[in-house]
């Protein structure tokens, strides 16, 4: 069975060239640039010769293409199965520094309009379409789409490990830094978001104002996070799939575990599908 976490992220010095993000120090601009530098030597942990060979046993089956996943409900598999292709999207994991000299990521709540996850709070992204040129290019796109981030304005320095969504979309994080926050003023499409905040990057790794849900697929058991947090007497639940991911991304950035257990689920789909079957 794939584990989904198919390794813990490699934190040594000896296995990554990263330079020291808390060592460093000079101005914001010059921080900024020090986590650009960091992040652009990213590369996401390898899969194991067992893993290689049962993914390409499910691709040749047409099941299921995506390494990491994070279920938050129950999802219908399409009653044919050997038609299978999840499709692709992107998001952006927009870094910049505020005021305080820490590390903050640009968050949306959706409109309570919107056919799924409504009134949830996300990051900016969506479905890739024909002329994109890369992740990238999806995720800026969509950002630019949903809260007028213009993309010149992000430099994007890496992506991450896709995960799996419950409506089976392969989502690609991608990492960009906005060096000159003032320069952007959000303008969120009111289809599409009801509002734009941000949130300490950090607090994604701490075991603060966080509670967890048990769950399981397959027999396996795994964890499902939610993160309170209140800012200009507005409060945003933060959980599931972009929990998820915001863990990962904080753990990349600041090159240390959280402070607690992810658990993310070991996933595949079942060798015999059918119009019953569902993820969890």
């Amino acid at each position: 069975m794939i584990s989904l976490l198919r390794t813990k992220l490699p934190l040594s010095p000896h296995h990554h060239p990263f330079l020291s993000l808390m060592d460093s120090c000079g101005s914001n601009a010059n921080r900024l640039i020090t986590l650009a530098q960091q992040l652009r030597l990213y590369k996401p942990p390898s899969p194991s010769p067992d893993e290689i060979e049962e993914q390409t046993i499910e691709e040749t089956a047409g099941k299921v293409v995506s390494q990491l996943g994070f279920q938050e409900s129950a999802t219908p598999i399409p009653k044919d199965p050997q038609r299978f292709s999840p499709k692709r999207a992107a998001v952006l994991v927009c870094i910049f520094e505020g005021d305080a000299g820490d590390f903050r990521v640009i968050l949306t709540k959706r409109s309570s309009r919107l056919s799924t996850h409504s009134g949830e709070v996300s990051l900016p992204g969506g479905k890739a379409e024909e002329g994109d040129k890369d992740d990238g290019d999806t995720a800026t796109r969509e950002a630019k789409e949903e809260i007028g981030l213009d993309p010149a304005l992000v430099d994007i320095v890496t992506v991450m490990e896709p995960f799996l969504s419950k409506h089976l979309l392969r989502v690609i994080p991608v990492i960009g830094i906005l060096r000159d926050k003032k320069a952007f003023n959000p303008t969120p499409n009111p289809a599409e978001v009801e509002s734009v905040f941000d949130a300490p990057l950090e607090m994604f790794i701490k075991d603060e104002n966080r509670r967890v849900e048990e769950r399981e697929w397959l027999g396996e058991k795994y964890l499902i996070h939610f993160f309170d947090y209140e800012t200009e007497k507005k409060k945003f639940l933060i959980w599931g799939l972009t929990a998820g991911i915001l863990i990962r991304a904080a753990s990349v950035v600041y090159q240390k575990p959280p402070a607690f257990m992810e658990q993310n689920p070991k996933f595949r789909f079942p060798r015999d599908v059918n119009s019953n079957t569902v993820m969890r």
